[in-house]
């Protein structure tokens, strides 16, 4: 329906209009201000009228008010609502604005989870003037948290540092460690600072996670966010005399040097981001945001969830052969696998050595395989197994025939020279001929070998991204992951049975931009099994359960303990085998199919889990380590031991009988008590998985 334009008092407006228990999140109209969001799905902390929805920075106008925060920008203070319109059963609210002295319009599209706390936020933004208009940053979205200064004493910042080997480590900090309590009403004037959170290059969580909370302690409310994108993206926080300011946004001229010019009748679509509300906490938050992730795949639940073996990890590490693989093949299929996937290596010579400078063809070596390719697909086929296969897409080395073939446009460019790194060439996906490439790539391995599962790599940051055809190098970044999106959709839709694997140098560009698009993530390349546990459990504050691929690589030189370790790793999202399988004693194996069969039982359940952590986040360096997973009637539960002597611990928030999952034997003692799970491990690494059946499903 289309709403009125305000009355001069100004009033709110229901646009998400959501079932009892969940209420609507109201966006403020008001004749003298911009749109804003107010009491975020009733939230009594999230959400003020007088925090602009929108801002816009340009390269003629950047702040109203002089700060370093996106907060007051000259344009996205002029913006006034000329339209809401909002759908029939009120799960989409589209606010069109306008400043006159510009011309630009800014039309944003807050979505809904249907029944849930969480919206996604969409801004575009229309050049309406006659004359180019160069855009330096977009706030896709801001809004106000607590209701004075006095009030931002009570908030935490939940964000999580990342880099290779070491992913998703999460810290909670004050608020008032960040922005610090000023006085503001003293001097009568709003904060000037800011704490800010960004990206650098083209991986999009190679720092920090584009994910984040903010937990009130008072009341015990939480938001959560993520941000939608492969290329720049900023967090900001700062304070006014009323309280906190979020900004969620993309890339930004001073933090990327991000500059886009909008000719006249033309429209930018700024980063998307989201939001939810736990009225519980972060857990109640993430679970909101879980979620809107899963919406953001609305065929997800059709598609079949595979037990996949890769033979990189802690096993042939790039340097596969037929003498190599024939006995994994055959190991793989008898211990449960349903996907072989052929890591890197299968197209480079082996007299090469090192090919990682070679890589663009995406041909077969000849000598590499003693019968052949084709033979050993088929080995796979013939097991009942699909066949996996791993590529580079966006790269080509520098000593590769195609650096040569490919056409100068079809490669980044900066100051009027290609972009090189590590010896990498890379792609620029809006040009015709590396799409082109890459088609007939993937084309020919699906006709060629059967392929149905692609494991796609990204290991280099080309840095900040590409000068042709864009205002700035950060702005050709942006429009190439974007073409590269588009791209892995359109494939998916030529072969329709395709699945693919968001690589990315483990985890280092995981976002719901590719995320939407694929459909698992390696969380890691750690090879020490020791290690990841604290990232395999952090992993689903970022990425939805049934997509966090968590390797387990066991090893013949582990005992059964350590076995069950790596296992437990793998079962705590989507079972991701490696490791020489064929050189484990009867006992391991044994572990690792009794490891398959529990999670073919439990992995229909992680479309719908939510993840909780009972004993917080985990530090990088705890000795306990523990993930839940929330079902409709019980609980799975996680639980890691790294330290060297047993523990007890006493897991909280528990209630209902619990029952050993994984490994079947016994050695800890797990006791149901009132006040939650009382849990005693054994000597040395250790890990379990146990189910605590709800005492109402018993």
């Amino acid at each position: 329906m289309t709403i009125d334009a305000p009355s001069t008092e100004g009033r709110i407006i229901d646009s998400l209009v959501a079932p009892a228990p969940v209420t609507p999140a109201p966006i403020v109209a008001s004749p003298d201000g911009p749109a804003a969001l107010s009491a975020l799905f009733g939230s009594s902390v999230f959400g003020r009228a007088e925090v602009a929805l929108t801002e816009l920075f340009t390269s003629r106008e950047q702040r109203a008010r002089t700060s370093q925060a996106y907060v007051r920008s000259a344009v996205g203070q002029r913006l006034r609502i000329i339209d809401v319109v909002a759908d029939a059963g009120g799960d989409v609210a589209v606010v069109t604005q306008r400043d006159e002295v510009t011309g630009l319009l800014v039309t944003t599209t807050v979505i809904r989870v249907p029944g849930r706390s969480a919206v996604r936020v969409e801004t575009s933004v229309t050049n309406t003037s006659a004359e180019p208009v160069v855009l330096t940053a977009v706030v896709t979205a801001a809004l106000g948290f607590g209701r004075d200064q006095d009030d931002l004493d009570g908030f935490a910042l939940g964000t999580a540092r990342s880099e290779w080997l070491a992913e998703n480590r999460w810290e909670r900090v004050a608020v008032r460690r960040l922005l610090p309590g000023t006085d503001l009403a003293l001097h009568g004037q709003d904060g000037r600072g800011r704490a800010g959170f960004t990206s650098h290059g083209a991986w999009s969580s190679g720092e920090w996670v584009p994910v984040g909370y903010l937990v009130d302690d008072v009341t015990g409310q939480a938001l959560a966010w993520q941000i939608e994108t492969s290329a720049g993206w900023h967090v900001d926080l700062s304070q006014t005399r009323q309280g906190g300011v979020l900004s969620l946004l993309g890339p930004t001229d001073l933090e990327h040097g991000f500059a886009h010019e909008l000719a006249p009748g033309e429209t930018f679509e700024a980063v998307p981001v989201a939001l939810a509300v736990g009225v519980g906490g972060v857990d109640d938050a993430i679970a909101e945001l879980t979620a809107l992730r899963r919406s953001r795949r609305p065929d997800a639940r059709d598609e079949p969830l595979p037990v996949v073996y890769n033979d990189f990890m802690n096993t042939l590490m790039g340097q596969p052969s037929t003498e190599a693989l024939e006995p994994l093949i055959d190991a793989a299929a008898e211990d449960g696998a349903e996907v072989f996937c052929i890591d890197a290596g299968w197209f480079a010579d082996p007299a090469i050595g090192d090919w990682w400078a070679t890589v663009g063809e995406w041909r077969e070596a000849d000598a590499r395989f003693s019968g052949g390719l084709r033979a050993l697909t088929r080995r796979i086929r013939s097991h009942g197994m699909r066949v996996g296969i791993w590529l580079e897409p966006e790269v080509v080395g520098a000593q590769s025939p195609a650096a040569q073939k490919l056409p100068e446009a079809a490669f980044f460019h900066r100051f009027g020279t290609r972009v090189r790194e590590h010896d990498r060439f890379h792609l620029d996906f809006r040009h015709p001929a590396a799409r082109a490439h890459l088609d007939a790539t993937i084309d020919a391995l699906v006709a060629d070998h059967d392929v149905s599962y692609l494991k796609l790599d990204y290991n280099i940051n080309a840095g900040a991204g590409t000068e042709d055809d864009a205002t700035t190098a950060a702005a050709g970044l942006l429009a190439h992951t974007r073409a590269f999106r588009d791209w892995l959709a359109q494939v998916q839709r030529r072969h329709p049975g395709l699945q693919m694997e968001n690589c990315s140098s483990g985890a280092m560009r995981a976002d719901y931009a590719l995320l939407s698009v694929t459909h698992l993530q390696s969380t890691s390349d750690q090879q020490d099994f020791a290690l990841y546990p604290p990232i395999a459990a952090s992993a689903p504050m970022a990425i939805a359960p049934e997509q966090c691929g968590n390797w387990a690589y066991p090893a013949a030189g582990m005992d059964l303990e350590e076995t069950a370790f790596t296992l437990v790793t793998g079962l705590s999202g989507r079972l991701y085998l490696s490791g020489f399988l064929h050189e484990l004693h009867g006992d391991q194996r044994e572990l690792v199919r009794e490891a398959v069969r529990v999670h073919r039982g439990m992995r229909e359940g992680l479309r719908d889990a939510e993840p909780f952590w009972p004993l917080g986040l985990p530090a990088w360096d705890d000795p306990l380590v523990c993930l839940g997973l929330r079902s409709d009637d019980h609980d799975d539960v996680f639980v890691w031991d790294r330290g060297d002597a047993a523990a007890s611990v006493i897991v909280p928030g528990l209630t209902g009988e619990p029952h050993p999952l994984f490994p079947a034997w016994d050695g800890w003692n797990v006791e149901a008590t009132p006040d939650g799970l009382a849990v005693r491990t054994i000597a040395g690494r250790t890990a379990r998985v146990i189910r605590i059946v709800r005492a109402e499903n018993r």
